[in-house]
């Protein structure tokens, strides 16, 4: 999606700020959790070809673990620090991604990142929405669930 789209869908959601936050979540969440019922990840991936997740320190042994390797040489081989001091992996598309299936070497001790991408259903969104806006960029199923929550709101004002 091209960046000044999603800046446009990002500005329709202006009506949420005058909601509180909790209905804000509720209706996020609902509305992920409907668009997530019909959606195929393996079908797209774009979020592991197009960006690296933040790996939390705590995680780099669960990862080591899981590919069989030691913290040093998930480093060495993996894992770099960013310009803002995060650890993130060194290479896009993820290096964990087999670009043949769209499956994840690591699904079951991916980073917790990952695991919550595309981050449609965070408490306090309203606070996210900068986080948002950059994901429907990257991934049709966030587009959608903007797009249903603008529809909803557009409803709500006729």
């Amino acid at each position: 999606m091209d960046k000044l789209i999603s800046e446009k869908l990002i500005n329709q959601l202006e009506g949420l700020t005058t909601q509180s936050s909790e209905k804000v979540d509720f209706l996020f969440e609902e509305v992920h959790d409907a668009v997530f019922k019909n959606t195929n990840c393996l079908a797209c991936a774009n979020c592991c070809k197009n960006y690296s997740p933040i790996i939390e320190p705590e995680e780099i042994p669960i990862l080591a673990k899981a590919l069989g390797i030691g913290p040093s040489q998930l480093f060495q081989d993996y894992i770099e620090m960013d310009e803002d001091g995060d650890f993130v992996f060194k290479s896009q598309p993820c290096p964990m991604l087999n670009l043949e299936d769209n499956k994840c070497r690591i699904y079951e001790n991916r980073p917790q990142a990952c695991r919550g991408y595309p981050h449609t259903n965070m408490k306090e969104m309203k606070n996210h929405l900068d986080l948002l806006e950059k994901n429907i960029e990257i991934c049709p199923a966030a587009e959608e669930i903007v797009s249903r929550i603008i529809k909803q709101l557009n409803n709500v004002k006729t």
